[in-house]
């Protein structure tokens, strides 16, 4: 039997701040780290591929909707895809 009342079945001990931190950031540790695989295969190219497709596809879909119902949604392409003449 558990000796402190408000850690009976299912109740989770809540973490607290510690008061003085020094300055520094609190810690977020949030889902796992993304970690390259050592391999790229042709089949991963094909499938990025294919996923960065669906995506613009999405963005175009709903940038479509938005102007539709009157709003000023524009697609901005990032620096790095856009020519090297274009500004």
């Amino acid at each position: 039997m558990t000796q402190k009342a408000n850690l009976f079945k299912g109740k989770a001990k809540k973490k607290s701040i510690p008061p003085n931190r020094h300055g520094k950031a609190p810690v977020n540790r949030k889902g796992k780290r993304f970690v390259k695989p050592s391999k790229v295969t042709k089949e991963m190219d094909a499938d990025r591929e294919v996923s960065k497709f669906i995506n613009q596809c999405n963005e175009i879909k709903a940038a479509t909707l938005a102007t539709k119902d009157g709003g000023q949604l524009g697609i901005i392409k990032h620096p790095s895809e856009q020519p090297s003449g274009a500004k």
